[in-house]
Parts: C-alpha cells; structure tokens; sequence
C-alpha cells in the first residue's frame, strides 16, 4: 500500500509555544520547533507536508478570516492528501471545529483538530501523544480503504470527538474536550478503538464545496438573575443585528415576566431570528416541557435541540452568509447540517 499523505495547518497555539526567557511567558514559535521536538513523526513512514499560520497565533485572536485561511488551504490541497491534521489553541478549538464542519460542505476526508495543555518543548508534555495519534487518525483506513473519518473531529488525549459537538471542560486537564450529548467517535487506549456505529458516513463520492462567507451580524444573550429589560433590549435593538443565541435556563426556560417576553417578541417581530441553547453542558432544550419554555416559542423562539454553543453560533454565521431567505435560516436552524445536533 502507498504512504498515507497527510497535511498539517498549523496555526499556533500552546502545542507550539515556548517559554519566553525574559517574561517566562508562553509565546507562539514556528513549525521548525514542533517537528523537532517529536522525531516519533518520522516512524510513521507517512508523507507529511505542512503550511504553518506566518506569524503563528494564540487561539484567543482566531477570527472568521482564519477559518477562511484553513478552509481554503484544506480545499486548494483537497485531491492531494488523504487526510488533515490542523494543530490548533485550546479555547477556541470547539468554535473552529464548528465552523469548518460548516465550511467543508460535502467532506469525505478526516480534518483532525488537535493541540495541547503543555507545550512541546516540556517533558511531561502531551501535544507529542496527541499529535501523533491525530496523524493516525488521519491516515487511518476502512476494510474498503475509505477515510475512516469522514468528518471535522477533534482528538484531545484519550478520545476523538466529533468537532461540532465538542466543547472545552477543562482548562488544566489533558483530556479538556468532551462531547456531552454525543458519544466519542474513538476511544484511544493501548490502540485506537472506533465507534463505527457513530462515524459520519457521507457518500465518498461526494465533491467538496468549501463555503467562504459567515456573516457576523449575531450575537449572544446570556439570561441571569437580575437581566434587566433595559439591558435586554439594549442588546436586541444593536444595529445591524439579524441573529441571536439565547442562552437559558436548563431544558429552555426564560423569564415569564411580560417585560421579558415583549422584549423578546418584539426582536422576532422585527424579523431578528432567536435561537434557544440551554446553558446546561448536558441535555437539550424542550421547549414544551416548562409554561416558561413554551411562552418563549409561542413568541418565534426557536429550538436549538441539544447543540452546542459554539456549533450553534457558529451555524448562525454560516447559514447567514449563505444569503438565504428568512425562512430558509429558520429551517436550517432547526435541521441538522452535519450532524451536529439530534431532533427528536
């Protein structure tokens, strides 16, 4: 069998970073200094090119015209390697997993996301393990020879998760990721064990269309104790705004005070589009199953079932910049993409 051909994007964060000798603190560096601090790469016996992020970046100023740049280095290399490993920023991984899920319309080739608490360079580091293991991944094979992910995922120590339904749990253990509300694609012990009756499964066949445009025009309303009406309709009343995401209560309960919900009917009035994500790590929005939940979609609220924040945002974005009507955001909302949320 010929060598796997994997590409590595390389875009900063702590899996490159050393330590700046005069501040000791962690600072981006480049490519040359990853690969030479884990020779294993070379056992591998893959062919393994890499672009790297000029100057590399802390995961905390990743922007919409970075997820552009991956996109388009993953779609202009698409027919040359069997597989992508972007090496990545710890907090803001999930929303990147998202939007490229969105992005690569159609892929049938592994975009493995992965990075690191500790940086390379250290000893007990784990960004070794987890590159490595994603560059298996990523070459990994069927009994039919297809990718045996076909999907954006992202491989944090023991598990690979599918990358819009992960989310950031931990800002100091090594497994930091975990998917709530679906289960992990792989577990990775002494091998690398798949769930196969979980894996996306697309046509291979099917030609990539990479989605360039995400519209900016949303944003977030977190309900607390003590969210006054003022604040409220400060935030739905900002100009140019087309989407929110509702942030509630457990299965999706809000306020049934009526300053909170006029507030709320009046955006949907004005055509602004609301979506309700439950702040809860774990479960989904019901919306029918509290008098608070149900007073919200009775005034257009939508349902954002068990997705995440940040595949939710995300999605906004991307359904926005499609340039589709009203109506077909409201659908696109409320039906699974690519399989980042269950409708039940």
């Amino acid at each position: 069998m010929r060598q796997p051909r994997i590409l590595i994007i390389y875009t900063g964060g702590t899996i490159g970073m050393i330590e700046d000798i005069e501040t000791h603190a962690l600072r981006p560096f480049d490519f040359t200094h990853l690969i030479d601090n884990v020779p294993k790469v070379k056992m591998l016996e893959y062919v393994i090119d890499n672009i790297q992020f000029n100057p590399p970046i802390d995961s905390s100023d990743m922007s919409i015209e970075h997820w552009k740049q991956m996109t388009r280095h993953i779609a202009d290399n698409y027919d040359k390697y069997d597989g992508f490993v972007v090496l990545h920023g710890t907090d803001t991984m999930a929303y990147t997993a998202s939007a490229l899920s969105f992005m690569l319309e159609g892929l049938t080739k592994p975009v493995i996301i992965t990075g690191s608490q500790l940086p390379i360079g250290e000893v007990r580091t784990d960004g070794e393990e987890n590159l490595i293991t994603a560059l298996q991944i990523a070459a990994a094979r069927d009994s039919d020879g297809l990718p045996m992910i076909r999907e954006v995922a992202i491989l944090f120590e023991n598990y690979l998760w599918r990358g819009n339904r992960s989310t950031k749990r931990s800002a100091d253990n090594f497994n930091a990721f975990k998917s709530n509300n679906y289960p992990a694609l792989a577990k990775i012990g002494l091998g690398i064990d798949f769930d196969r009756k979980v894996l996306a499964r697309p046509d291979h066949t099917t030609p990539l269309k990479a989605n360039y445009n995400l519209d900016q025009s949303v944003l977030v309303v977190d309900l607390f104790p003590g969210l006054s009406e003022t604040t409220l309709r400060h935030s739905l009343e900002t100009p140019g705004i087309k989407g929110v995401v509702m942030r509630t209560y457990g299965a999706g309960n809000g306020p049934t005070a009526s300053w909170f919900i006029n507030a709320i009917a009046d955006a949907v009035k004005r055509g602004i589009i609301i979506l309700n994500v439950t702040q809860c790590v774990n479960g989904s929005v019901h919306a029918t199953r509290y008098v608070s939940g149900d007073i919200l979609s009775t005034t257009g609220v939508l349902s954002g079932h068990d997705i995440t924040f940040e595949a939710a945002i995300t999605k906004m974005m991307f359904l926005f910049g499609q340039k589709l009507s009203h109506d077909e955001v409201l659908l696109g909302l409320t039906t699974p993409i690519c399989g980042e949320m269950t409708v039940k």
